[in-house]
């Protein structure tokens, strides 16, 4: 099937079958393998992109689904002069990461998140972030720089 979508801002047509996962797309047509894939049953959010504004997981979503689409993947927060999106900065600046195998997904959920709901508490960032797991970090410095962006980008 014939799909057009934007990617990152870049306006992509390609030929998929019609069993192509989202996921897939991503990393095997458009080499942007930046979007890890996890559990594939949309439990753990290792493959976590924005889908019009919204965190999708892009694991359990056709590709033909999305057609029309404006699709960003962790390759295409950062600012075209490689500036990184206050969200990415906070995670580096308090390490919020450890192993970084669902530091896309939680970045791309974590930039939604204070999208949707700017004012979060910690309980509700804790609580918003139920469909992102990681296994090696206990979430403390997650939070933080969730925490820490949220400050920049009201600031």
């Amino acid at each position: 099937m014939q799909i057009e979508l934007k990617v990152n801002g870049q306006a992509v047509s390609a030929d998929v079958p019609p069993n192509t996962l989202l996921v897939q797309f991503i990393r095997e047509h458009l080499r942007l393998t930046g979007t890890h894939v996890g559990c594939d049953t949309a439990q753990c959010g290792a493959c976590t992109v924005m889908a019009d504004g919204r965190s999708i997981k892009s694991c359990n979503v056709l590709a033909v689904q999305m057609a029309g689409s404006d699709i960003t993947t962790i390759e295409g927060v950062a600012a075209p002069d490689g500036t990184l999106h206050p969200v990415q900065a906070a995670f580096k600046e308090c390490h919020g990461l450890q192993c970084g195998y669902c530091t896309p997904g939680m970045v791309m959920s974590s930039i939604d998140l204070l999208q949707h709901h700017p004012k979060a508490s910690e309980h509700e960032i804790r609580e918003l972030l139920e469909g992102n797991i990681c296994r090696c970090t206990g979430y403390q410095n997650i939070v933080k720089a969730i925490q820490t962006a949220q400050a920049a980008m009201a600031a």
